[in-house]
C-alpha cells in the first residue's frame, strides 16, 4: 500500500509540473518552429556579461535568464527523491549490512579522501559563475563523498533528520530569493543585487548565493536517495 500511495504521490506532482507550464502564456507551444530563432536573438544579443554579471556564458544563461526553469529541474530531483522516501521508508530501519568489512586503511584513506571531494565541491560551487561548474555537479560530489563513507566505513550512518532539514531550508530560500526579485524588480529571481565587476568571486549578484543553496540542496537530496537505497527493514 506504501509504494502505491508514493507511485500516486509522484505521477501527481508530475501530472501539476506539466500542466502549469501547458498553462503559462510566455511558456513556448511544442514544435514551435519560431523558437530557436526566439531564444538566440534575445539571449546573445543583450550583452549577457553585462546584464547578469557572470564570466560563465552558461551559468548566465541557466540563472541570468532561465532562472525558473532551473527551480523547476530542482523540483524534479525533489520529486524523485520524495517518490524514493515514500517506498523504502521504513518504520524500523538500520544500516544495511555489507559483505565485506573494510579496514584501517580503507577508513582511513577514504576520510582523507572524503575532504579532498568536499574542498573541490565547493569550489566548484563557488566559482561556478567565473568557471565551468556551479550547484549541481557541487551538490553531486557531495553526495558522492557521502557514498564513499557508507562503503569505507560500516559504522558510518548519514544523519538524515540532518540532510531533511538542509534540503529544506536550502529549496525554501531559493524560492524566497526569486520572490524578493518579483517583489523588488518586476521578475521572478531578478537579480536584485549589484553584479560587481565580471571575473571577480564576488560578483553577479545573487548568482553565487543561488548557486550555494542548489548545492545544499542537490547533495542533501541525493545522500539522503543514498541513505534509503543502503538501509533495510530492521526484523523484529
Amino acid at each position: 500500500m506504501k509504494k502505491f500511495f508514493g507511485l500516486i504521490v509522484a505521477f501527481a506532482f508530475g501530472l501539476m509540473i506539466i500542466l502549469a507550464l501547458r498553462n503559462m502564456s510566455g511558456f513556448p507551444a511544442y514544435g514551435d518552429v519560431n523558437l530557436a530563432e526566439r531564444i538566440s536573438g534575445s539571449y546573445f544579443q543583450s550583452a549577457i556579461a553585462e546584464l547578469v554579471g557572470s564570466a560563465n556564458i552558461v551559468t548566465s544563461v541557466v540563472l541570468g535568464f532561465r532562472a525558473f526553469d532551473t527551480l523547476g529541474e530542482v523540483t524534479v530531483l525533489f520529486v524523485s527523491s520524495l517518490g524514493v522516501a515514500l517506498i523504502l521508508d521504513f518504520k524500523h530501519k538500520k544500516r544495511m549490512e555489507l559483505a565485506f568489512k573494510p579496514n584501517f586503511m580503507l577508513k582511513t584513506a577514504s576520510y582523507i579522501l572524503v575532504s579532498i571531494i568536499l574542498v573541490v565541491s565547493f569550489y566548484m560551487i563557488l566559482h561556478g559563475h567565473l568557471s565551468p561548474g556551479g550547484g549541481f555537479p557541487g551538490g553531486a560530489m557531495i553526495a558522492s563523498s557521502v557514498l564513499l563513507l557508507y562503503l569505507a566505513d560500516d559504522q558510518f550512518r548519514s544523519k538524515i533528520q540532518g540532510f531533511k532539514i538542509l534540503e529544506s531550508a536550502a529549496g525554501s530560500l531559493i524560492v524566497v530569493i526569486g520572490l524578493v526579485g518579483l517583489v523588488i524588480g518586476t521578475a521572478y529571481f531578478e537579480n536584485f543585487l549589484n553584479t560587481g565587476v565580471i571575473g571577480n568571486l564576488l560578483s553577479a549578484g545573487i548568482i553565487p548565493i543561488i548557486y550555494v543553496l542548489i548545492g545544499l540542496k542537490v547533495g542533501s537530496e541525493i545522500a539522503s536517495v543514498i541513505d534509503q537505497f543502503l538501509t533495510e527493514e530492521e526484523k523484529s
